[in-house]
């Protein structure tokens, strides 16, 4: 028996079923008296994949010896994606309930929140006014990262509703406006009527429910054109039904009527 059939033999001894190893493709020498054959695939979902049978021949013998048999993917194999761990794999829809998110001491988007130092003034301002009397607050990175996210996203200026607003949000009455460094920028919508109630805006979004609906309606930036009205010269449509049968149109005396209308207006 050939070092082929040899490696064929153990190959279809491993598989499941003979039909699960096809053709041989090649044999590589990696070691003096080391050779790997190697075997097309031919389980359903494992395309490109190919039986690996090493062999060996220790000296003097005349049979190689069965070293190891495996299914490794070969150039053209159909992959699982890369494995990601849990957390990684997460996106901001995923969360339902339930679900909760593993701590990250080092999450780049807080850093540590304000400590008291006993300055009345001071602490009030940070504690009260503005709010940062937590474990973590957010980091310029993470302030950064949110404004981005909210200013494209479909609370920002550029979506169709905002274009055809008559007024932006920064001038509604419903709109409550954030603090810090984001109150700049966005605020809170608090209209029922609007399709962005409850949600955050930016100021210069807009919607058909403005608190001041008589705002002036801004002048297109693509105005169409002034119609053009020809006043000169004069269409003239002979009426062929009171023609007889058999009567025929003048196509000579319809001409002299046009020249002479263009005459009468020149």
């Amino acid at each position: 028996m050939g070092a082929v059939d040899v490696a064929r033999a153990a190959a279809i001894e491993t598989a499941d079923h003979p039909e699960d190893v096809a053709e041989h493709v090649d044999a590589v020498t990696i070691d003096e008296r080391l050779v790997v054959h190697r075997f097309a695939s031919g389980l359903k979902g494992y395309a490109g994949w190919q039986w690996n049978v090493v062999l060996a021949r220790a000296p003097r013998a005349r049979t190689a010896t069965i070293c190891e048999v495996t299914l490794l993917p070969g150039e053209r194999a159909l992959l699982a994606p890369e494995w990601l761990p849990w957390a990684e794999r997460l996106r901001p829809s995923d969360i339902g309930p339930g679900h909760v998110l593993p701590f990250l001491a080092d999450d780049p988007r807080l850093v540590p929140g304000y400590t008291p130092t006993g300055d009345e003034d001071e602490d009030f301002v940070a504690i009260e006014e503005l709010a940062l009397a937590r474990a973590r607050v957010l980091s310029p990175e993470g302030r950064l990262e949110a404004a981005n996210r909210w200013y494209e996203s479909d609370r920002g200026p550029a979506t169709p509703i905002a274009i055809h607003s008559s007024a932006p949000c920064g001038d509604c009455g419903f709109l409550v406006p954030l603090q810090g460094s984001l109150g700049q920028i966005f605020g809170v919508c608090a209209n029922a009527w609007s399709p962005e109630d409850g949600r955050v805006v930016s100021l210069d979004h807009g919607c058909g429910a403005h608190s001041e609906t008589d705002a002036p309606v801004p002048a297109s930036q693509w105005p169409s054109p002034s119609p053009v009205l020809d006043e000169v010269s004069i269409d003239v449509e002979v009426r062929r039904d009171l023609a007889g049968e058999g009567d025929s149109v003048d196509e000579s005396s319809v001409a002299e009527t046009q020249e002479a209308a263009s005459g009468t207006n020149s």
